[in-house]
C-alpha cells in the first residue's frame, strides 16, 4: 500500500511538473525536448502524455518543419482544455482575454468604462459570465489585474479613482469559477518573470508606468507582496523635494513625478481621474522637454531603488519602454549621481519589458494556472469533465492568437 501511494503520489508530482514546463515554454518544446529536461524516461513520458491527452489537458502535434521519419511531436493545449479568462483594468478601460495552456491568448472584448466602481466592474462582471457560459467546462478561473493595492482577497483602492475597499468579486458576480484578484504590477512583474526579462533572475525589481507608478521587487521570480498583500507601491515612496499631495494621502510620492499624470501636468493640460490618456500620449510623442523631465524623474527613483534593493536587472513596463527609448541619456544620467559608489561600479540593467502593455493581463492569466497546475488543481480539472472528453484536433469555443507577438515569447 505504501509503495502504490509512493508510486501515485510521484505520478502526480510528475503530471504536474510536465504541464507546468509545457506551459512556461509557451508549448513550443517537443516531447523528447521536455523528456530531456525534466530528467523523465521516455517510457514514464508518453505513460503521462496519454494520461493528460485522457483528461483533456495535452494535445500533441508535429513539429513545424519536421520533414522525413517519424513525426516529432509537440505537446500543447488540448482542444477541450482549460481557458483561463484574463482581465486588465486599467483606469479608464478594461480589456477580457481568453487564454490557454501555454499562453496563447484571444482577446475578447475592451471596453472604456466610467472611473466609478459599478460603471466599471458591472458591465465587466456580464462579459465574464456570458463568456464563461459559453466556455463550460473549460473555464478554469477568472484572473483580474486592477491598477491600485489588494488586500483581503479581492478589496481594491484606487486612489485617483476614489475608491475605497471596493469589493471586487462581490461586484462581478459569480461566473462559477475561481475569480483571482491581484495587484497590476505585482501582475505584470510575474508575467515578466515567466516570460520575459525577470526570467531566471534572482533579484530584480519591476516597475509599470501607466497614468502614475507602480512598482514591485521580485526574488526568485516572485513578486514581494509585502506583509498584509499590498505591496507593488513604490510610487508612493517620496523622493525628491515635490510637496505635492497624492490622492493616495501621502505627500511627494514619486509616482506624481512619472507617469501620464506627469505629462499632463508638464504640458500645461489637464490630468487626474484616469483620463486623458490620448493626451498624454501626444505629449509623450512630442514634448521633448516634458518627456526628459519625467525620464530624470524616473532615473532618479531607479538609483534609490538600486541602492535599497541590489537588483540584477530593472525592467520598465507600460510608459516606461517609451521613456527609456525616447530619453535614455537623461534617464541615465539622473540615475548615475545618486547610486553608491559599490553601486556605480557595477549597475544593474535597465531594461524596457518583453511583454509591452501585456504584462498585466499576462500576469493575471499566470495566477489562474499557477491554481490549476497543481495536484489538487489537476485533481478538480479532472472531476469536472464530461466523460466523453477525447484528444481531437477538432478547436472550439477558442480562436488561437496571438497579440502583437508578445503572448507566447
Amino acid at each position: 500500500m505504501i509503495g502504490a501511494t509512493t508510486s501515485g503520489e510521484l505520478r502526480a508530482h510528475n503530471r504536474v511538473r510536465l504541464l507546468r514546463a509545457v506551459h512556461d515554454c509557451g508549448a513550443t518544446r517537443t516531447r523528447s525536448q521536455l523528456t530531456r529536461d525534466l530528467g523523465l524516461a521516455r517510457g514514464t513520458a508518453s505513460v503521462l502524455v496519454a494520461g493528460l491527452a485522457e483528461d483533456a489537458l495535452l494535445h500533441e502535434e508535429p513539429a513545424p518543419g519536421h520533414a522525413r521519419g517519424r513525426p516529432t511531436q509537440v505537446p500543447g493545449p488540448h482542444p477541450h482544455g482549460p481557458v483561463a479568462l484574463a482581465v486588465d483594468v486599467r483606469e479608464d478601460a478594461w480589456e477580457l482575454a481568453a487564454c490557454e495552456l501555454g499562453g496563447r491568448v484571444t482577446v475578447l472584448a475592451v471596453r472604456p468604462h466610467d472611473g466609478t466602481p459599478q460603471g466599471t466592474l458591472g458591465p465587466l462582471g456580464e462579459a465574464v459570465t456570458e463568456h464563461a457560459r459559453r466556455l463550460g467546462h473549460r473555464m478554469a478561473g477568472v484572473g483580474v489585474a486592477l491598477a491600485g493595492p489588494i488586500s483581503h482577497g479581492g478589496l481594491v483602492d484606487i486612489a485617483h479613482l476614489g475608491w475605497r475597499s471596493v469589493d471586487v468579486p462581490a461586484l462581478l458576480g459569480d461566473p462559477g469559477a475561481p475569480v483571482f484578484v491581484g495587484n497590476d504590477t505585482a501582475l505584470a512583474a510575474l508575467a515578466e518573470a515567466r516570460r520575459g526579462k525577470l526570467r531566471g533572475v534572482r533579484v530584480g525589481v519591476h516597475l509599470h508606468v501607466d497614468f502614475d507608478l507602480g512598482g514591485v521587487l521580485v526574488v526568485d521570480g516572485h513578486a514581494v507582496p509585502g506583509a498584509s498583500g499590498t505591496g507593488a507601491e513604490f510610487g508612493h515612496m517620496r523622493i525628491g523635494a515635490s510637496e505635492r499631495p497624492c490622492p493616495c494621502g501621502a505627500i511627494g510620492c514619486w509616482g506624481m513625478d512619472v507617469g501620464a499624470n506627469a505629462l499632463l501636468r508638464l504640458a500645461g493640460l489637464a490630468y487626474g481621474g484616469g483620463r486623458g490618456r490620448e493626451q498624454a500620449e501626444r505629449v509623450l510623442a512630442t514634448s521633448e522637454e516634458a518627456v526628459t523631465a519625467t525620464a530624470r524623474a524616473l532615473g532618479r527613483g531607479i538609483a534609490a531603488l538600486v541602492n535599497a534593493h541590489d537588483p540584477e536587472v530593472v525592467v520598465l513596463s507600460g510608459h516606461g519602454v517609451e521613456l527609456r527609448e525616447r530619453a535614455g541619456e537623461a534617464l541615465l544620467a539622473a540615475c548615475e549621481p545618486g547610486l553608491m559608489a559599490i553601486r556605480r561600479d557595477h549597475p544593474p540593467r535597465i531594461e524596457g519589458s518583453a511583454l509591452g502593455w501585456r504584462g498585466s493581463l499576462l500576469g493575471a492569466m499566470e495566477s489562474v494556472f499557477d491554481a490549476l497546475l497543481t495536484t489538487e488543481g489537476l485533481e478538480l480539472w479532472r472531476k469536472s469533465q464530461p466523460d466523453q472528453a477525447c484528444d481531437t484536433p477538432d478547436r472550439q469555443s477558442v480562436t488561437h492568437s496571438t497579440l502583437d507577438g508578445e503572448s507566447a515569447p
